[in-house]
C-alpha cells in the first residue's frame, strides 16, 4: 500500500537540533528525504538545458523557439506553486510530493518521444511544474522542525536539493557522451539520457511515500479524522494567506525572492548554450562550467539559514531582556 499510515504519536514534538548523520526520528528522515526528491526534481527541471546545443541542432530551433522553450520551463511553476500549498495543506506533504514526483515523471519522459518543436515545448511547458516541489520541501521541514533551527533546516534542504540543478549541468552530457561512445547516435543519446532523471523521479517517489510522514506525531490525514487540531487550531489557509498578503514585509521577501530565484533558473537554462556558442566548448566541457554554478547552493543557502536563525535568536532575547526591564 502506498500510503501505509505511520501511526499516531499526539505527543511528539518538532526538532529542536538537527542531527546530520542520523535518520532514526520521523523529522531526521523527512529532512534527509525531502532534500534527496528536491535535488531530483532539480536535476530533471533542468536535464534537457544543458543538451540543448543537440536539441537545437535536430529541431533546426531559432533564437525565438529557444527563448519560448526557457520561458516555458520556468513559467507554468508560478501556478502549480500556487496550488501545491493547499494540497499541503489537506493531504500532508507526503501525499503531495510522492503524487508530484509520480506525475512530473510524465512529461520528463515525454521529451524523450518528442519529434517535433511543438511537442518539445508542450513537455518542458509541464516539466515546469516539478518546480513546485520548493513549496513542498519547504513546508515539510517546517512543520518538522522547531523555530531555533528552522531557518537551517529549511535553507539546508533547499541549497542540498537546488545542487541538483548544478548536477544535471555536468553528468546529463556526460550519460550521452557515454551513449554516444557505445555506438548510439546524438540524436538517441539525449532522448535515452533523459529516462535517467524520470526512472530518479519514479523512484523517489515511492521512497518519500515510504519512509516519510507529515509531522511529528503522524500524518495529516489521519490526525484530521482522528479528531485531532492541527497547530493547536491556529487559522490556515485563506486566513494566513490574507493575513500575509497585509504585511509588507511578505511582498520584499517576494521581490527580493523572484529577484534571486529567476537568475539562478535563467542561468541554469542558459549557461551551456552560451558556452558552447559563445567560447566553442564541447557539450561536456560546458556542462562542468555550468554545473559550478548549481553546486554553489551546496553552502550558500545552509550559510543564510544559520545567519537567519542566529539573528532571530538573537533579536528574540534583545527583545525579552527589552520587556523585563520595562
Amino acid at each position: 500500500m502506498l500510503f501505509a499510515s505511520p501511526g499516531i504519536d499526539t505527543a511528539a514534538p518538532k526538532a529542536t537540533r538537527i542531527d546530520l548523520f542520523s535518520a532514526a526520528t520521523p523529522q531526521m528522515r523527512a529532512f534527509h528525504v525531502t532534500w534527496l526528491a528536491f535535488f531530483v526534481c532539480f536535476f530533471a527541471w533542468f536535464a534537457a538545458a544543458p543538451l540543448m546545443p543537440l536539441i537545437k541542432a535536430e529541431f533546426g530551433l531559432s533564437k525565438d523557439q529557444i527563448a519560448n522553450i526557457n520561458i516555458a520551463a520556468v513559467a507554468v511553476t508560478i501556478l502549480v506553486r500556487l496550488v501545491v500549498g493547499p494540497l499541503c495543506d489537506r493531504f500532508g506533504p507526503r501525499r503531495t510530493y510522492t503524487w508530484l514526483l509520480l506525475l512530473g515523471a510524465i512529461p520528463v519522459f515525454g521529451l524523450a518521444f518528442a519529434q517535433t518543436y511543438e511537442a518539445f515545448l508542450v513537455f518542458r511547458l509541464a516539466i515546469g511544474a516539478i518546480g513546485a516541489s520548493f513549496v513542498i520541501t519547504q513546508y515539510h521541514t517546517s512543520v518538522m522542525f522547531a523555530p531555533n533551527v528552522v531557518g537551517t533546516a529549511n535553507a539546508t534542504v533547499g541549497g542540498w536539493g537546488n545542487a541538483g540543478g548544478g548536477a544535471a549541468q555536468s553528468l546529463m552530457p556526460l550519460v550521452v557522451a557515454a551513449l554516444v561512445g557505445l555506438g548510439v547516435e546524438h540524436a538517441f543519446g539525449w532522448r535515452a539520457a533523459m529516462f535517467v532523471p524520470g526512472v530518479a523521479m519514479v523512484a523517489m517517489a515511492f521512497v518519500y511515500a515510504r519512509y516519510t510522514q507529515d509531522t511529528p506525531q503522524g500524518d495529516i490525514v489521519d490526525l484530521r479524522a482522528a479528531g485531532i487540531e492541527l497547530d493547536g487550531g491556529k487559522a490556515t489557509g485563506m486566513a494566513i494567506l490574507r493575513r500575509a498578503a497585509a504585511n509588507y514585509r511578505t511582498w520584499m521577501l517576494a521581490a527580493t525572492y523572484g529577484a534571486c530565484f529567476g537568475v539562478e533558473i535563467f542561468i541554469h537554462n542558459i549557461a551551456a548554450s552560451y558556452y558552447v556558442d559563445r567560447f566553442g566548448l564541447s557539450l561536456t566541457s560546458a556542462g562542468l562550467a555550468a554545473g559550478i554554478f548549481g553546486g554553489l547552493a551546496l553552502f550558500a543557502r545552509a550559510l543564510g539559514g544559520i545567519a537567519s536563525d542566529r539573528i532571530a535568536l538573537k533579536k528574540a532575547s534583545t527583545a525579552a531582556r527589552c520587556c523585563c526591564s520595562r
